[in-house]
């Protein structure tokens, strides 16, 4: 049997993170995003796009995991990458990943040319 154990929703200006990104620079870049998932933003013509969906997932996660930023939330350990279709997938990492063994996370993005919107759904599976 499975159980909805979260669900988060966030919404990201696009103009406001390309702002933040520009005024922090690699710092901000590094912190909040892996190696895997820079490369595939800076590789699109829009790429502060691309940044703020994977911006709003991780938000998104952490509000489905109710811990908001505090506890085992730690940004790199949620990656989102795309499916060969194209569809978005979270990959879980350290803390994260042990904090929902068990469990499946289902994810959706949608944008317009300024706004992101991710949607994350936590199921877990009850013995």
């Amino acid at each position: 049997m499975e159980s909805i154990q979260g669900v988060g929703v966030d919404v990201v200006d696009v103009q406001r993170l390309q702002q933040v990104m520009e005024e922090q620079g690699a710092h901000f870049i590094t912190k909040v995003f892996t190696d895997t998932e820079t490369a595939y933003c800076r590789s699109k013509k829009k790429p502060y796009q691309h940044f703020a969906a994977r911006f709003a997932a991780k938000e998104a996660v952490a509000k489905a995991m109710k811990t908001g930023w505090s506890g085992s939330f730690r940004w790199k350990d949620v990656e989102v990458v795309n499916e060969p279709s194209g569809a978005p997938r979270i990959i879980l990492y350290r803390e994260v990943a042990h904090a929902l063994t068990g469990s499946h996370l289902h994810l959706s993005l949608s944008h317009t040319e300024n706004t992101v919107v991710a949607f994350v759904v936590i199921e877990r599976t009850q013995p």
